[in-house]
Order: structure tokens, then sequence, then C-alpha cells
């Protein structure tokens, strides 16, 4: 098994599944709620749309959480959307706990921040397309922005953010209103806000750079 898109119930995975395949190279990708072959397979995309509290629950009902933790310690993993939060230690969304893999907080857009300088408001959800911009302060630039300009535009759509404790997490960053984290990443993890499936040729450019990343 190549690449394992893990499905516990939560969104559409039809669009993950096909922008994976595109760029699968002919690899197998397969959508799966089977802990059994979240193991065997060689890497793992964990997508998610909804509410914190409602995919945390699924994942634990299906149990499916092990399979995840133990995916993210040793396999090329992929976080998208719910999939970057639920790695976190908490989110407000529920008052809810993550699977604490990376440390911090799920938070909510403050209403009070959500206006632009000429005093414009912004709404809640963040959705559409936004600059992302690599974090550069690392050694060198993480491979899966490889052939992706910074300040390129992704697609969002989400009510809440993660703000990492630990400041070498943060990837990417986007700004709506304030400054958060787009992308997170250590190790063989990566995790998006944004949905690279939803994201033209530079979300697909993405997807294909995890296919092929050996971290």
């Amino acid at each position: 098994m190549d690449i394992a898109i893990i499905d516990y119930g939560m969104g559409n995975l039809r669009s993950v599944f096909q922008a994976v395949s595109h760029v699968a190279e002919g690899r197998e990708v397969v959508v799966t709620s089977d802990p059994a072959v979240v193991a065997k397979a060689g890497r793992v995309v964990f997508p998610g749309q909804g509410a914190m509290p409602d995919c945390m629950a699924e994942l634990e009902a299906r149990g499916l959480r092990e399979a995840v933790v133990e995916a993210a310690r040793k396999k090329p993993f992929l976080g998208i959307c719910i999939g970057l939060q639920m790695l976190f230690s908490h989110s407000e969304e529920g008052d809810v706990p993550g699977l604490d893999i990376f440390p911090g907080q799920v938070r909510r857009f403050p209403a009070e921040k959500m206006a632009l300088p000429d005093g414009a408001r912004l709404k809640v959800p963040h959705m559409g397309w936004n600059q992302v911009w690599q974090q550069r302060d690392h050694k060198s630039p993480h491979p899966l922005w490889q052939g992706i300009a910074d300040g390129a535009r992704f697609y969002f759509v989400h009510s809440y953010y993660v703000r990492p404790t630990d400041a070498a997490l943060e990837r990417g960053r986007c700004d709506y209103g304030l400054p958060f984290t787009a992308a997170a990443g250590r190790e063989n993890l990566f995790a998006v806000q944004f949905h690279p499936e939803k994201s033209a040729r530079d979300g697909l450019r993405l997807l294909q750079n995890f296919i092929v990343w050996k971290p």
C-alpha cells in the first residue's frame, strides 16, 4: 500500500483522492477507515472538514486514533485543514483535546481583529484564496515548498487557526486580520490549514512534492 487517505467520516474526500491520484504517478492510493490499512501504508494523508469535537469523536469511535498517532511517528504524513488542527494539543472549539502531536492551541479568529486597515470588516470563516509566506528562517526551505513561489495563493475555509507553542514548527504563514500559521512541520510531519486539493497548480505541486518526499 503506497498512500492511505484516512476516512473518519468527516468531509467529502473525493476531491482529495482525485488530486492525490492525479499526482501519484502510478502509486496505489486508497481512502480507508481501516486502521490495519493505515498501518501498512507507506504514506498517510489526514484530511478533514467540520467541527473539531465531531472530528475527534469520530476518530475515536472508528478506532483510528492510535493508527493516526503511530503513522505520525514514522511515516511521511500530510495533514490538511482539520487534519492540521487535530495534531495540536487543544482546541477552543468545543474545549476539546487534540492528538497532542504538535504542542500548541487551536484558537478562533478574534472578532476585534477581523478588520482591514480601512475599517472594513473581515468575515469568519476565512474563506477563499490567500497568500502563504514560506518560513525561511530554517536552514533551508521545506521540501514540500519546492517549485512553489513564496507568497503563492492557496484556498482556505476555516474559522479557527493553530498557534504552535514552538515557533520552529511554523513552516508557512498567512494573514487574515492577524498573522497565523498556515503550515506546520517537523521531521516526517507536514500539515497545512489550506486545501491543496482545491488550490490549482500550486496545490497539486505540494501534493506531488509530498508523494516523493523522503524525510
